[in-house]
């Protein structure tokens, strides 16, 4: 069975939503950490997401990788944007890179932002 990278990102989101509602001791100074992390400040928000971008494609993260785009889009990132940042994976990770950026390329076709 294949999954939608929506399908993906939506369970995550259910599955995030229930350890926070079970652990809020843990989670919440998780949640905090990351407000202070991706505000901006020398660098932009929206930098500081492409950025996670970039690592959640070399590591492989599949629900890092699908959050970290959805949340740089959010803050403005245009497809080139997204796409010069799989780029970047590429020079450092090559094969495992181009496939991570797979999923990239299936999330912004199912949301309608790549041309046909």
């Amino acid at each position: 069975m294949i999954e939608t990278q929506m399908e993906v990102r939506d369970a995550n989101e259910a599955n995030a939503a229930a350890f926070k509602k079970l652990m809020p001791e843990v989670a919440e100074p998780y949640n905090e950490l990351n407000r202070e992390v991706y505000k901006g400040g020398a660098i932009s928000g929206k930098h500081k997401r492409l950025m996670a971008l970039a690592a959640s494609l070399c590591i492989g993260c599949r629900a890092c990788i699908l959050f970290q785009m959805e949340q740089a889009l959010e803050l403005g990132a245009t497809v080139d944007e997204i796409l010069e940042t799989c780029s970047v994976t590429l020079a450092l990770r090559g094969t495992t890179g181009m496939g991570e950026t797979t999923r990239v390329m299936a999330y912004l076709r199912e949301r309608g932002l790549l041309p046909e």
